[in-house]
């Protein structure tokens, strides 16, 4: 399996920063639940009690010749798999490419980041041009959040990660330019199990529009 034709092209490279609907903004305080603080940085935390318990943190019996310790995007239902044994798998809730930003294939994860700083790229800017042209890690306006998990092939970054959202209830969407979303939670706990070197397989499914 290939990457597809958007692999290495300048549109892949954003990192999914998409305005939910105005109607979700409006409610979006009751899907916070107070702060965190890590590193030296605060985030705030998911209200769970929020979240439809599909999205939540579990693990789930999953059929898989992929290796122990390799992470699958299934991009169709939304769920990030870190493979374990037995036909068992640790299941995430994620928000992934919506229409015409998908990506699918290999890579590995080359670079991990603690608090990462943000950096959208020149095709980005140009279709929303009120972007900064840098967001430091921990502002409160990054859309990276806590971590950031860089994805490489045949070692060139293919500009697409697995980081935080400031989103909460964009999980189990479509919504970003290629990237895969997760909740601060998840993703912290992600950086955790997943260390350089980790092999990622982003399954060919089209998502569904949501």
């Amino acid at each position: 399996m290939t990457l597809s034709r958007r692999t290495f092209t300048a549109g892949a490279l954003a990192t999914g920063l998409v305005a939910a609907s105005t109607p979700v903004r409006a409610q979006a305080s009751r899907y916070f639940a107070g702060r965190t603080e890590d590193n030296g940085f605060v985030y705030r935390n998911t209200n769970f009690k929020s979240i439809d318990e599909t999205w939540h943190r579990q693990v789930v019996k999953y059929y898989s010749d992929e290796p122990i310790g390799t992470v699958v995007v299934d991009t169709r239902h939304h769920f990030l798999y870190m493979i374990y044994e037995n036909q068992t798998a640790l299941r995430y809730g994620v928000g992934v490419g919506r229409e015409g930003f998908q990506w699918f294939g290999r890579a590995r994860i080359d670079r991990r980041a603690l608090w990462p700083r943000w950096v959208p790229p020149p095709e980005m800017r140009q279709r929303q041009p009120e972007l900064p042209a840098l967001v430091e890690g921990g502002a409160a306006d990054n859309p990276l959040g806590p971590r950031a998990l860089y994805l490489y092939r045949d070692g060139v970054d293919t500009g697409y990660r697995l980081h935080g959202t400031l989103e909460p209830w964009s999980i189990g969407r479509n919504v970003s330019s290629g990237c895969i979303r997760m909740f601060p939670e998840d993703i912290i706990d992600l950086y955790q199990r997943a260390p350089n070197g980790t092999a990622v397989l982003v399954l060919e499914h089209i998502a569904k529009p949501t």
